[in-house]
């Protein structure tokens, strides 16, 4: 825990002195969401019904934004080589540094989805459904984009590749964060679904790290 608390509290650090990337994560994602009803109309009743689907879209591309730079820095200034040399396990280590990912992005993403579902007319349990699903669904997403970040690090054009590897494997905890919020508001109980996002968060927490330390030997290799 000493080890995992040092990496989260530097990687926390880090970012506090680069405030604008996190600014630019937030500010994508409000734009994002804030353009979709200009193409689909202003009609309440169709922005309930997709409301829960766009701010899904709309967090899961924020969070590939900053998944480029997870393992770059630490690569240019030699301190990922440092990590890897060292005694400290380097599963715990990636695994802190998802953590302090979703800390940036997943978590701040969950907190500015409530304001957003009142605005666009969700009542109190669609709201209440949303946040949850994203605070159970979004760590799921830092894990799976942290093995795409350690693959491609260091190849040009990284960026576009993260995306590529990474999108398709986020579907499913984009369909079931969907559809809780579908669920309720069709007067159905989202446990089933919060619990299947649940449930991969817990599975990508088991495995990911693992996937992610053996990237980053291939990569830095």
């Amino acid at each position: 825990m000493r080890i995992w608390l040092a990496v989260v509290r530097r990687d926390l650090l880090l970012a506090s002195r680069r405030r604008s990337d996190m600014a630019n994560t937030l500010a994508f994602f409000i734009v994002v969401v804030s353009l979709v009803p200009l193409g689909v109309g202003p009609e309440p009743a169709l922005l309930r019904t997709i409301t829960p689907g766009m701010v899904w879209i709309a967090a899961l591309l924020a969070a590939m934004l900053s998944l480029s730079r997870l393992f770059a820095d630490d690569h240019a200034d030699g301190t990922l080589d440092q990590l890897l040399l060292g005694r400290e396990p380097l599963v715990l280590i990636v695994a802190a540094k998802a953590t302090a990912h979703w800390l940036l992005t997943g978590l701040p993403l969950t907190l500015l989805a409530l304001p957003l579902g009142v605005v666009f007319d969700l009542d109190g349990g669609s709201c209440a459904t949303l946040v949850a699903s994203l605070l159970l669904g979004t760590p799921a997403l830092s894990l799976i984009g942290a093995v795409g970040a350690a693959l491609t690090l260091g190849l040009r054009g990284g960026g576009v590749l993260v995306s590529l590897l990474v999108l398709p494997l986020t579907v499913p905890v984009l369909i079931f964060g969907a559809g809780a919020v579908e669920t309720y508001a069709g007067g159905l109980s989202p446990q089933a679904h919060l619990l299947l996002l649940t449930g991969l968060s817990v599975a990508a927490a088991a495995l990911a790290p693992w996937a992610i330390a053996a990237a980053l030997r291939i990569s830095v290799e």
